[in-house]
């Protein structure tokens, strides 16, 4: 088996460092994404390997089993250590100063990403796809039960990946991929329809005649939006019918008494 100088082996690289998080070197700016920052020897060995671009890698902790995906932002880390964005660590379960393994990998296209905010904070902002769209250029790639971040106008602003495909992680650098976002995590559910009483519960119709379009029954509320975001390009797509992430609410009274009841006590007229 052949080593090189720096200690790396066969024709592949793999490594162990001792990650520390980029606030230690004043490079926070680049907390909002997932590019670590790597030691010289790391380009001179992977240079030779003449890998695809972009560099994307697996960084994995031995001790917890957990296993995540990044890319990487520079080669000016002190020799066997990297920098890592704190959210990363988290994912990782690791402290400043532990060890974690880093190994090249090639992953596919994604095609689809489910994501969940924690906050539906998110949902303030005026366009939340389009601010996604331009944050995610930070990153490299997705994997399956991370938690990424996101900043905006100061705010962090934390999402699980949910779900991913073509696989447990994927590449999104200009990549035309389809997104579902799911109910932020501080959305309440609604309360269950009362269904002790049913006034009027046959079919439904028209005194014209005509059929009767399908009647609101309340449950048909969308679950999540869905739209395309095309990483690491200007191009956006959006769905026309959900321009904005909703969270599903409840029903003000006022609005409970919008639609015919029976017998509250109204007055109807069929001259109406």
């Amino acid at each position: 088996m052949h080593f090189d100088g720096y200690g790396y082996q066969g024709t592949s690289f793999q490594q162990i460092y001792q990650c520390y998080p980029v606030a230690f070197i004043q490079k926070s700016h680049i907390e909002s994404g997932d590019k670590i920052i790597m030691p010289p020897s790391a380009l001179d060995r992977l240079a030779s390997l003449h890998m695809d671009y972009p560099m994307l890698f697996e960084v994995s902790n031995g001790a917890s089993n957990r296993i995540s995906h990044c890319g990487v932002l520079e080669f000016t880390a002190d020799e066997g250590t990297i920098y890592m964005p704190y959210w990363m660590m988290q994912n990782l379960l690791l402290q400043e100063g532990d060890s974690v393994s880093v190994k090249n990998v090639s992953l596919p296209k994604g095609t689809y990403v489910k994501l969940q905010p924690h906050t539906k904070d998110l949902l303030d902002i005026s366009n939340p796809k389009a601010m996604l769209e331009r944050r995610m250029r930070n990153y490299s790639c997705l994997s399956s039960g991370d938690t990424i971040m996101v900043e905006y106008n100061k705010n962090k602003y934390y999402i699980d990946v949910i779900e991913t495909k073509p696989g447990n992680a994927v590449s999104i650098v200009d990549t035309d991929c389809e997104v579902d976002f799911a109910p932020p995590l501080d959305c309440k559910p609604p309360k269950p329809i009362n269904n002790k009483l049913h006034p009027f519960s046959g079919a439904a119709r028209r005194l014209d005649g005509k059929p009767a379009a399908a009647m609101d029954n309340g449950n048909n509320f969308p679950s999540h939006s869905r739209g395309k975001i095309v990483f690491g390009s200007n191009v956006f797509h959006k769905n026309k019918e959900t321009e904005r992430l909703e969270c599903k609410q409840e029903p003000t009274p006022h609005q409970k008494q919008s639609k015919f009841q029976a017998f509250l006590g109204n007055k109807y007229s069929l001259k109406d």
